[in-house]
């Protein structure tokens, strides 16, 4: 971390020292203490935007998305300090030491990430593992776990059938256990187990686990109690975040103004149909409102009924397909935040008749609207557009139950880091009208 920060630092350092501070005009020109100011609130930045994004996690992210984060934090950051040279400046400056800089910057990222990724696994080479896992599907988790072989390699899977002697003798035999929906009595059993041995455990939390996460610690003289209020936000909580969602979205609206005019005209242009879609969708406490959307789909898209949009759907149109991927059919719903039917960040709004489809398996899933939806989330930033409603209502729960106006702000930064990443639009598969995957992820949580 100190060692990425401190190369692109001294590269800024050398542009600002050569040429900006001597482009200056004398009056305006820094001296010693200047330089310091201007140094320290660059490597505060680079800092602040690096750990918000994820570019320090080597090891836990993959290399492509710690470069990707490393080098969108960089961009950002020198923007940002090139808008703050012109300021100084009094004019606009030239942009080119800046682009010198970011292409510099880029070629230090990539040698350091590899660098640094080399140095992890020679230190910290893939722990052997072995899942425990009981009636429900987990073949889905170990696809996902099987994708970074350089963190995880999973060598064995066990049943609870086999019982816990069985299962406590295997384990011994490995550095790492992964709990994936056990019954609580034999999960707990086996945490026990892990922490006597030292032995490292991930465990797939339960909804009833994601709340507790969420309590208060308090102490009834030397009882220690951990209290879950299950109140949705209190009232400083809610007011916070209203000015918050009526300052942003405001100020989104000014600057978003004239792409939406573009996108109007372009929708408009293609098949001469209407350029809004409205639909109706859940918010706090179930309630329902009319959501707004650029229409991205052709105009008979639901005539066979209502179901998502499908990998390769070829309802969407080619001016639909554009939007999608970078999220701009979304623009509309900023006059939904303004009217107070939805928030900045939230839980997705799902349509009536899918979250009824969902509540059959998961009578859980209206959990998720404790707070008003969301044009963002903690589900849509984590998740995916065919995210498994099972997974979307833990994400959501995670929200929920760890909410702060600071998380709100990640959310809101982490949600432009999404809008280059093609994969959290990814439809749903061809014969799926919902999310649901197959009758093991529509499963009630204990």
């Amino acid at each position: 971390m100190t060692a990425i920060i401190a190369l692109q630092a001294l590269v800024f350092w050398n542009v600002w020292m050569n040429y900006y501070n001597q482009m200056l005009p004398k009056s305006l020109r820094y001296w010693r203490r200047g330089h310091w100011v201007v140094i320290i609130l660059y490597i505060v930045l680079l800092y602040f935007f690096s750990r918000v994004y994820g570019g320090f996690k080597i090891g836990y992210l993959r290399l492509s998305d710690v470069i990707f984060s490393q080098i969108l934090s960089m961009i950002l950051v020198n923007l940002i300090t090139y808008a703050q040279i012109c300021l100084i400046g009094r004019s606009i400056m030239s942009f080119t030491p800046i682009l010198f800089v970011i292409s510099v910057d880029i070629g230090v990222i990539c040698a350091w990430a590899l660098i640094s990724k080399y140095v992890y696994m020679k230190l910290y080479p893939p722990h052997k593992i072995i899942m425990v896992y009981g009636d429900r599907e987990s073949t889905s988790l170990i696809q996902k776990m099987s994708r970074r072989k350089d963190k995880y390699d999973i060598q064995e899977s066990v049943h609870i059938s086999e019982g816990e002697d069985v299962i406590m003798e295997k384990i011994l035999g490995y550095e790492a256990v992964i709990i994936c929906d056990v019954p609580s009595q034999i999960r707990n059993n086996i945490l026990k187990f892990c922490f006597k041995y030292s032995i490292r455990v991930y465990v797939t939390p339960k909804l009833s686990d994601i709340i507790i996460l969420g309590s208060d610690s308090i102490h009834l003289f030397d009882s220690p109690l951990l209290l879950s209020r299950n109140s949705g936000l209190n009232l400083e909580q809610a007011f916070a975040k209203r000015i918050l969602d009526l300052f942003v979205s405001i100020l989104m609206l000014v600057i978003a103004l004239p792409f939406m005019i573009i996108i109007a005209l372009l929708i408009k242009c293609y098949d001469r149909g209407p350029v809004f879609y409205k639909q109706e969708r859940l918010t706090i406490n179930g309630k329902k409102f009319m959501i707004y959307k650029f229409r991205s789909m052709k105009m008979d898209s639901e005539k066979h009924g209502a179901r998502l949009a499908m990998k390769n759907d070829d309802r969407v149109t080619p001016v639909g397909r554009v939007l999608r991927n970078i999220h701009f059919d979304e623009l509309p719903q900023i006059f939904n935040i303004i009217k107070g039917e939805m928030s900045l960040v939230g839980p997705r709004p799902e349509r009536p008749i899918i979250a009824q489809q969902y509540e059959k398996d998961i009578p859980e899933f209206s959990f998720r609207l404790k707070v008003k939806a969301g044009l963002t989330g903690y589900a849509q930033v984590y998740g995916k557009y065919n995210t498994t409603p099972y997974d979307k209502l833990k994400l959501d729960l995670m929200y929920v139950e760890n909410y702060s106006i600071w998380l709100d702000f990640k959310l809101l930064l982490m949600t432009f880091k999404i809008l280059f990443q093609k994969e959290n639009t990814e439809g749903v598969e061809q014969w799926q009208k919902t999310a649901v995957k197959n009758n093991s992820d529509d499963i009630s949580s204990s």
